[in-house]
C-alpha cells in the first residue's frame, strides 16, 4: 500500500504540475458539451441528459488513450523505468498507481461537466436515475479504456504508437457489437463465437446504463475486464 500510494502521489503531482492535465480538461470540457448542442440538443425538447451520455464512447476512445500512451511509453523512453523498479516498489503498486492517478484525473474531468447537469435541471424536471446511472456507466468505461491503454503503453517505447494501438483496442470493444460487425461475423462464424463477440461490445452495455439499467452482469464485466487489462500490464512489465 505504501508504494501504491507514492506512485499515486508522484503521478498525481506530475500531471498538475504540467500542461497536461489542463490540457486534457479544457478539450475534454470543450467536446463533452458541445457535441450534444452540436447535434440539436433543444430540438429533443426533453430534459435529458442522453446525448451528452452517447457522445462519450467517442470522444473517450480519442482522449483517454492519448492520456493513457504516457504512463509506461514515457517511462521507458526515458529510462527511468529502471530507476523507479530499484525503489522498494513492487509491479503490481506501480502498475494500480499510475492507472489509479489517470483515472482520477478523468474523475475530475466528469466531475467538471456539472454545469450539463444544470442546465437539464434548468430547463425541465430530468429523470435522475438515468442521469446518475450514466455517470457511473462513463467512471467505468473510462476506467475500461485506459486500462486498455495502459496495457499498450508498457508493450513500447514509442508515445505514438501506443497511442494508435490503444484506439484500435478500444474501438474493436466499442464497436464489437454493432449491426456491421455483427452481419460480417455472421457470415465467417457460428452462431456461438459471434454471441460471444457481442457480449464483449462496450456500447451495449454502457446503453442499459445510460437508461437507469444497472444490471450485475454489466458491473462485473467493467471490473474484471480491465483487472485483465491490468494483469497483462503487470506480466509485460515483469518479463521486460
Amino acid at each position: 500500500m505504501r508504494g501504491f500510494l507514492s506512485v499515486y502521489k508522484r503521478e498525481i503531482i506530475s500531471y498538475f504540475s504540467t500542461p497536461l492535465a489542463y490540457v486534457f480538461l479544457v478539450i475534454f470540457l470543450f467536446f463533452s458539451h458541445w457535441l450534444p448542442f452540436q447535434r440539436n440538443f433543444f430540438e429533443l425538447r426533453t430534459a435529458s441528459m442522453w446525448l451528452f451520455f452517447d457522445g462519450l464512447p467517442l470522444l473517450f476512445i480519442f482522449l483517454v488513450p492519448a492520456m493513457a500512451m504516457r504512463l509506461w511509453a514515457e517511462e521507458r523512453g526515458s529510462n527511468s523505468i529502471e530507476l523507479l523498479f530499484t525503489l522498494p516498489i513492487t509491479v503490481p503498486a506501480a502498475v494500480l498507481g499510475k492507472f489509479f492517478a489517470a483515472w482520477t484525473v478523468l474523475l475530475i474531468a466528469l466531475a467538471l461537466t456539472c454545469p450539463m447537469v444544470f442546465t437539464v435541471s434548468y430547463l425541465g424536471n430530468p429523470d435522475w436515475g438515468p442521469i446518475v446511472t450514466g455517470y457511473l456507466g462513463s467512471v467505468l468505461l473510462a476506467g475500461a479504456y485506459l486500462a486498455i491503454g495502459s496495457f499498450f503503453s508498457s508493450i513500447t517505447r514509442n508515445q505514438v504508437i501506443a497511442f494508435v494501438l490503444a484506439v484500435v483496442g478500444c474501438a474493436v470493444f466499442l464497436y464489437a457489437g454493432s449491426p456491421t460487425v455483427l452481419g460480417v461475423l455472421h457470415r465467417a462464424l457460428p452462431m456461438g463465437m459471434v454471441e460471444a463477440v457481442e457480449s464483449l461490445s462496450f456500447r451495449g452495455r454502457f446503453e442499459d446504463m445510460q437508461r437507469g439499467i444497472v444490471a450485475l452482469r454489466d458491473l462485473a464485466f467493467f471490473v474484471f475486464l480491465p483487472a485483465g487489462w491490468l494483469a497483462a500490464n503487470i506480466v509485460v512489465l515483469r518479463r521486460r
